[in-house]
This record gives structure tokens, sequence and C-alpha cells, in this order.
């Protein structure tokens, strides 16, 4: 019988590889629509129509799918300016208060985006071409932007139990993976 964290584990691995594979899939129909509308372009002189606001629509998409898993794993583009003078029993302090911090931005960010989504939807906002609703994508990416809060404030739960030694394996500072987590 599984236990609880094991099941919580199933569940968020299923919900990472739905985001991974949705991600993938909208970054290959990128790549096809690309091909054919050059193929086209150059070689039968007939562009596919829309091509760019498809493109634009597919890689806004992808990029906020991609964020609450970017999120979980910490795997943000960062600068480490200050970890080689920071006291290494001290790093759980400072990512808790990092995660902390960058949760209430992504939370902040997700109603301002979800406000616009609805404002979208009100307004009947629409593609310049296509004529495709703006609004459903920009309720994608404010609830991908809520993903990413609720996940990077259970990431700094997670450093938080594990500095004080609630956890003590199998967390974020765990020997494993580094003494700065997952991005070492």
């Amino acid at each position: 019988m599984p236990t609880t964290s094991t099941y919580w584990l199933r569940v968020g691995r299923v919900m990472q590889l739905t985001l991974e594979g949705v991600a993938g899939a909208t970054l290959f129909a990128m790549m096809l629509l690309t091909t054919a509308d050059v193929t086209g372009r150059y070689f039968f002189n007939s562009p596919i129509l829309g091509t760019v606001e498809l493109t634009q629509l597919m890689l806004a998409a992808l990029v906020f799918l991609s964020l609450p898993v970017v999120c979980w794993r910490e795997e943000h583009v960062s600068v480490d300016l200050l970890d080689s003078v920071f006291p290494a029993r001290l790093i759980w302090v400072r990512q808790v208060l990092v995660n902390l911090i960058v949760s209430g931005a992504l939370w902040v960010m997700a109603r301002r985006v979800w406000a616009l989504g609805e404002r979208a939807m009100q307004w009947g906002d629409v593609t310049e071409f296509l004529r495709i609703p703006n609004g459903y994508l920009i309720y994608l990416m404010a609830i991908m932007l809520a993903a990413s809060a609720v996940l990077t404030l259970l990431r700094a739960l997670c450093y938080l139990l594990e500095g004080v030694g609630v956890l003590e394996r199998g967390g974020p500072l765990s020997p494993e993976k580094g003494k700065g987590g997952d991005n070492d």
C-alpha cells in the first residue's frame, strides 16, 4: 500500500510529465509550422497565413507551461555572486527567503495576469489576422504563474523543514544534491 508521500510524489511526477509533454508538443508544432511556412514561402511562393500569430501564441504557451517545472526544479537563470561568502550552514535560510520572495512575486503576477485575461474576454480581444481569442491564453498564463507560485512556496517549505531538521534526507539540501540545492 503506497504511503501518502509516495502518492504525492506520483501526482507530482504525472503533473510534471504532463506539462513537459504539452510543452514539448507545442514546441514540435512550432517547428512543423515554421518548416511548412518556410517551405511554402520559398518553394511554392505560398506562405501560411497567420504563421507569425500562431508562433507567438505557441511561444507564450511554451514558456508558461514550462514555468512550474522550472520553479520546482529551481532551474532558473541565476547568478551566484554571494555563494562563496555565504556560510554553508545558513544556505537553507537564504533559500527560504529567496523562494518566499519569488513566490510572492509570482502570485502578484498571476493575479494581474488573471485580471488582464478577464478584461480580454470582456472586450473580446482577438489576434489581428486569425481572430483567435487572446483571453484563453492569458488565463493559461495566469494559471501557470499561480501554480509556479505554489510550487515555489512548497520549495521554501522544504528548505525550511530540512534546515530545522524535520526532514533528514530527500530534501533540497540533501548531500546527494549538493549544499545549494538542485542547481549546483
